[in-house]
């Protein structure tokens, strides 16, 4: 589990595929101060396993995770090339503190970046959001943008709106998110599952009432 409190951007060594899957290595500092293989750490909110560490070409300390290929078709993260910057949080430790929202690096969608208005301390983002997410998304709710916790400022049916404080900015690549780019999206799993709990209560409750 993690919560869209990203600790460092971490920078594409390599993207190496092959048929059915790649191995992504990225350099970085922070999530590599405890890490071991076998760790999770979220990659633009897709939480990946730590396979390998190593060393790059200029000295950085690197770790190695393997895509599977239907994690780069569902998410933003096939179209990464060395040299990007990624988002980067390890997993939740036990007894830590929940300073966004539960994120469990499990992308649920892919939006665009539809519109950025600068203000003076921060700035509003359009995002569109996929139709079949759109119930999950609502006004003053949370959302994982690129693995950023987020709150969603106005919601509509086919987008919503962010707005990004300075310090967001500055420590994610939401900072730098162009006009067009994609970004991988997170609702919230409690909507979700509150959905599903009222789903069968509703299905329960009529297949009881019909059987009377």
């Amino acid at each position: 589990m993690f919560t869209g409190i990203v600790e460092e951007q971490g920078t594409v060594v390599a993207l190496a595929r092959s048929a059915d899957a790649a191995r992504l290595e990225i350099a970085a500092d922070v999530v590599l101060g405890d890490v071991r293989h076998g760790d999770s750490i979220a990659v633009d909110g897709c939480c990946l396993t730590v396979v390998a560490l190593g060393e790059s070409a200029d000295g950085r300390r690197t770790w190695t995770a393997d895509v599977m290929a239907e994690t780069l078709e569902r998410t933003a993260l096939g179209a990464l090339r060395p040299g990007a910057p990624v988002n980067l949080e390890r997993a939740l430790a036990a007894g830590g503190r929940l300073g966004g929202h539960v994120v469990q690096g499990h992308v649920d969608g892919v939006g665009t970046v539809l519109r950025r208005e600068p203000g003076e301390r921060w700035d509003v983002v359009e995002i569109s959001l996929p139709a079949d997410l759109a119930r999950y998304v609502v006004s003053k709710g949370s959302i994982a943008v690129d693995g950023v916790s987020l709150t969603v400022v106005d919601a509509g049916e086919d987008r919503f709106t962010v707005s990004l404080i300075p310090e967001t900015l500055a420590r994610t690549t939401l900072g730098t998110r162009a006009v067009g780019e994609q970004v991988n999206l997170e609702t919230d799993v409690l909507a979700r599952h509150v959905e599903r709990l009222l789903t069968s209560a509703v299905v329960t409750g009529l297949g009881t009432g019909a059987d009377r």
